[in-house]
């Protein structure tokens, strides 16, 4: 793998993750167990948690019930997180873990990703993503081929995924399913389905991060995006299309609504500082 990640010519590290959580709305559910795997500039592989007995695992009390449903996916019952610590506990440690680090996985743009940012957000904590690249792998796996981990592990790596919806395995795929992205399609193109030529996938990390953008968002879940202007637009509910700055204008009750409603911390931040004039 070493030799393989060279390749990448990284100028910081790339943290590769994968989170189990309670449910899937960012805004109101939490994160019971988190893996990581970082790729250092030279080569180096490094794990977090390291090998603890057999498991790779960082488990989070996340200080809510966990849902059966939710536990039949990802194997993480309550009573496994009885005794473990909450987010707010390891957030500064993890924070100085990752500080520097630009970010990856698997659908992690739209979800891994973001829901990391609101729990950092929930304890007091500005993550700072402004300047990270973010890179999907799910994002180059649909532009060029378009099927889930398990078949992206079978397909580009020849191997079977054991362990599926358990966080290391899930991280550890995904980095070999990235690095064989990158080999496979060094110099591979295909027509997408609008006609137009997509790939080769790069190997510069900031160039990838742009390769993995589907949608020019504002915020993180897409609610709020840009339009080619720079300009705000809401992306859902009765307001989709039109500017926030117009729509706050026109109705600032609608600010209000969204702050106090479960919208995603990340969320309201980029909608106050639109109505403050930042952005």
């Amino acid at each position: 793998m070493m030799e393989l990640v060279k390749k990448l010519h990284l100028k910081r590290p790339l943290v590769f993750f994968d989170l189990e959580t309670t449910g899937t709305k960012v805004g109101v559910d939490r994160i019971v167990e988190m893996a990581m795997v970082k790729l250092m500039p030279d080569g180096t592989v490094v794990r977090k948690p390291e090998q603890t007995g057999k498991t790779h695992r960082i488990l989070v009390n996340p200080e809510m019930p966990i849902p059966l449903e939710s536990s039949l996916v990802h194997g993480v019952y309550d009573e496994d997180v009885a005794n473990a610590p909450t987010f707010e506990r390891i957030a500064p440690g993890l924070l100085k873990w990752l500080h520097g680090c630009d970010l990856g996985g698997f659908n992690s743009n739209r979800f891994d990703v973001p829901m990391l940012a609101e729990e950092f957000l929930r304890v007091g904590i500005d993550f700072g993503l402004e300047g990270r690249h973010l890179v999907d792998v799910q994002n180059i796996f649909h532009k060029m081929e378009q099927r889930t981990l398990r078949a992206a592990y079978d397909f580009y790596c020849g191997k079977e995924l054991e362990g599926a919806h358990e966080a290391m395995p899930d991280t550890l795929a995904t980095v070999d399913v990235f690095l064989a992205q990158l080999e496979r399609y060094k110099e591979h193109t295909v027509l997408n389905s609008r006609g137009e030529t997509v790939g080769p996938v790069p190997s510069d990390v900031e160039a990838l991060a742009e390769f993995c953008r589907m949608r020019n968002n504002a915020d993180l879940m897409g609610r709020l995006v840009y339009d080619d202007d720079g300009e705000v637009l809401f992306q859902f509910g009765k307001h989709t299309g039109k500017r926030v700055k117009d729509v706050l204008a026109k109705d600032p009750g609608y600010f209000g609504w969204m702050m106090q409603g479960d919208f995603p911390r990340y969320t309201k931040r980029v909608l106050q500082k639109v109505k403050d004039g930042e952005l």
